[in-house]
């Protein structure tokens, strides 16, 4: 069969182009892993809120309805799970972290993502503003689904996939870091997939 018979985009991506978007050791998963440390909570909208807590000057709270009242944002990007997968090119739709905190004043230095079923996981300020993190709760054009943390969820592409907490229903802030729930279990404090922050001690 002749060479030139393929499209270009029908041969899928070249490797150079993977290798420049998947971090040392990573491979290139096609489809969506689940991987939960629990049960998945199943949230009614109606008793859906997100809340910003914490070392705020006035604790703010949205319900569903308000919480689709905030600017929106369609992101697509890469990310990357600890347990070596990454999906490239996915497509989210929420509200960028820099909304939500303009809500609030606060000299914090830190944040708590806090979850239904008790997840939590910890974040600096700096890490989660300037574009870099969302609450999204639209995947690929469609409400996220639960057992990927919908109705909503945390996105920080740049860091591991567990920083991204599932289920998120809020941000608590605080002045000293507190190390949330897989960091408390050996997981590395930062995560960043590019140094292969895993655990403790990389």
């Amino acid at each position: 069969m002749s060479e030139n018979f393929f499209s270009r985009g029908f041969r899928g991506r070249r490797k150079s182009e993977l290798s420049e978007r998947l971090p040392p050791g990573q491979y290139l998963e096609r489809d969506f892993p689940v991987l939960s440390a629990g049960p998945t909570p199943q949230t009614p909208l109606a008793n859906w809120d997100f809340s910003i807590v914490g070392e705020v000057d006035q604790p703010k709270r949205w319900t569903w309805d308000e919480f689709h009242t905030l600017p929106r944002e369609t992101i697509t990007l890469d990310i990357h799970c600890v347990t070596k997968w990454s999906k490239l090119d996915t497509r989210w739709e929420g509200v960028s972290l820099e909304t939500l905190l303009a809500q609030v004043a606060t000299a914090a230095n830190y944040v708590i993502a806090f979850c239904d079923g008790g997840y939590t996981t910890n974040l600096p300020l700096e890490e989660v503003t300037e574009g870099k993190a969302w609450v999204v709760d639209t995947y690929e054009g469609e409400p996220l689904a639960p057992e990927h943390g919908g109705p909503a969820r945390l996105l920080v592409p740049h860091l591991y996939f567990w920083k991204s907490a599932k289920w998120v229903r809020g941000l608590r802030l605080i002045d000293e870091d507190e190390p949330g729930f897989w960091e408390s279990l050996g997981y590395n404090n930062h995560g960043d997939p590019w140094k292969e922050e895993r655990y403790w001690g990389d």
